[in-house]
């Protein structure tokens, strides 16, 4: 595991897309048990280096309910994104996440981490990818029908503070789907 983090870490596959610059982030280890999936890391996220160290990794942790300290463990989470480097910026916010990552990494990553008991699936990227027919319609459905993927996979919106309308719009999620994402977790903790 530890040669394949520093060959990730070392990528530049797709380096004259990023304006930044490459500077893959993630954090995975071989006895992860919950795998997040998120998009690809913002600015701060690339200047820092930590994963979901922003606004919406601490709503992410808030719900899940679970600290800093025990998100940050790569042996309870590993935290791999569809796209391991900043990708820019477009009209609405980040640009998506680089296409080139996820099927040259994520085989790989998957094949190393034979403990995960479950993955968060965060945003549509994720989704897409990991679900493939499986999804509903949209977003919201699929994220609606959160039960018919588990106990392997657990499809949630992306916690940025931009999405505070799509969750004002959708009650459900607090209500239903927030409560059974910490049992999910804590039930591995």
């Amino acid at each position: 595991m530890e040669a394949l983090l520093k060959e990730i870490r070392a990528c530049t596959l797709c380096e004259k897309h990023l304006p930044l610059g490459p500077r893959p982030v993630l954090s995975a280890h071989a006895n992860s048990k919950i795998l997040i999936v998120g998009q690809a890391p913002g600015t701060k996220v690339h200047a820092s280096g930590l994963p979901w160290d922003d606004v919406s990794g601490k709503n992410l942790r808030a719900w899940m309910d679970v600290d800093k300290d025990l998100f940050y463990n790569p042996e309870i989470f590993g935290i791999v994104p569809m796209g391991f480097c900043y990708p820019g910026r477009g009209k609405g916010g980040d640009l998506p996440p680089r296409p080139e990552c996820a099927p040259k990494w994520h085989p790989d990553l998957m094949g190393e981490m034979q403990k995960i008991q479950l993955v968060l699936l965060i945003g549509q990227y994720a989704q897409n990818y990991y679900l493939g027919k499986e999804k509903k319609k949209n977003l919201t459905e699929t994220v609606r029908s959160y039960q018919d993927y588990l106990p392997k996979f657990f499809p949630l919106v992306h916690p940025s503070p931009r999405n505070r309308i799509w969750q004002m719009k959708n009650p459900w999620f607090e209500e239903k789907v927030v409560p059974a994402l910490q049992q999910a977790v804590h039930s591995l903790l």
